[in-house]
């Protein structure tokens, strides 16, 4: 049987989730204001801070978004449309799909 969640637990928790959504919506705002939307703002900053490496899969970055594997293709196609990453198949594995910030896509970001 499940211990009950006490006041002070409940009270911990809707304390995290209004901060967290504070921060969510500041994030939505400054993605906006950069010309992104919150998704492209936050798939650049997958990339970007993605451990050890600069570059991502396709996969990666999908677990990463929490979204569909197709979701996250079209979403990557959408910023390789703005130049904001670029799309390069693994020499060694040609199903496997790396993307990367370009210049442009790390200066959007840093706004």
């Amino acid at each position: 049987m499940a211990k009950p969640v006490s006041d002070a637990e409940y009270e911990t928790l809707a304390a995290f989730r209004y901060a967290l959504r504070r921060f969510l919506r500041f994030s939505e705002e400054a993605a906006q204001e950069a010309g992104l939307t919150p998704q492209q703002h936050q798939a650049l900053l997958a990339i970007k801070g993605f451990p050890g490496r600069d570059r991502v899969t396709i996969s990666e970055l999908a677990e990463r978004l929490q979204i569909r594997h197709h979701s996250a293709v079209g979403l990557v196609s959408r910023l390789v449309a703005q130049g904001l990453v670029t799309r390069e198949q693994d020499s060694a594995d040609r199903r496997q799909v790396y993307v990367a910030l370009t210049e442009s896509g790390t200066e959007m970001l840093e706004q």
